[in-house]
């Protein structure tokens, strides 16, 4: 049988990483590395190809049409189909003293433009430019990797560890992520295709400076979870690896 082809955003680093180390090493995916950086992501699939695993990269900065297309032609020149679509890539930039410093100079236009851009429309460009190798799969999966802080009935609940930090632009738009997940669960139901959202809980990575929370193989587990979901299995929900998280 021919390997499941997945694609995942932002995986020459952390939680992608993880996620495609994962799925190549533990469920036999033939994994692509979606990278802005192609160098890096030529080493990433290196790494994996050097253990006898199936990994390929692909140079892919989702704020770009030119290089998404680019990536998909060549994934259907090479592939003809894609099995999973792991939006992964995002980034984190608003400006909380101590912690994060992307934004300090940036006025609110400029904060809410650059996360959006990329949490949201380089998600929603890179995945309707998927749609039609998604659609040539017998069994297509997209899991979009959201926040904990993207719901909206947590975001009153002051019990969280986030509701007195300042994250406005990010927590807006993994909000809209989660939405844009549920209009693809929609357009792929016809496939008997998955769409599910996962929250990788707080890992250590380059968003959080490497300061705390898990290491990024227990941000994977979920993601992956849903990425090898067999045929008839959930859809349209949103979890992270302890259950259902609220919308």
């Amino acid at each position: 049988m021919a390997p499941t082809i997945a694609l995942i955003s932002g995986a020459n680093v952390g939680i992608g990483n993880a996620v495609a180390t994962k799925l190549a090493k533990d469920h036999g995916f033939h994994v692509i590395i979606g990278s802005r950086n192609a160098a890096t992501g030529q080493e990433a699939a290196a790494k994996l190809t050097r253990e006898g695993l199936l990994a390929s990269s692909v140079q892919l900065d989702i704020v770009s049409d030119e290089s998404i297309t680019a990536a998909i032609g060549w994934i259907e020149r090479e592939f003809g189909v894609l099995d999973v679509l792991i939006n992964n890539a995002g980034i984190l930039i608003d400006y909380v003293p101590g912690f994060t410093d992307a934004s300090k100079d940036l006025s609110t236009r400029d904060l809410f433009t650059q996360t959006l851009s990329t949490n949201l429309v380089g998600t929603a460009c890179l995945t309707e430019a998927c749609l039609p190798l998604l659609c040539k799969s017998d069994f297509p999966r997209i899991v979009f990797v959201s926040s904990l802080m993207g719901s909206l009935t947590k975001a009153t609940d002051k019990s969280t560890m986030y509701y007195k930090i300042d994250y406005k632009a990010y927590d807006c738009s993994k909000a809209a992520v989660n939405m844009l997940a549920l209009n693809y669960a929609r357009s792929l139901e016809p496939q008997g295709g998955l769409v599910n959202v996962a929250c990788p809980g707080l890992v250590k990575t380059n968003l959080t400076k490497h300061l705390m929370g898990e290491p990024t193989e227990t941000g994977a587990l979920r993601i992956v979870e849903l990425a090898t979901l067999e045929k008839g299995g959930p859809t349209a929900t949103f979890s992270d690896r302890h259950g259902p998280v609220p919308w």
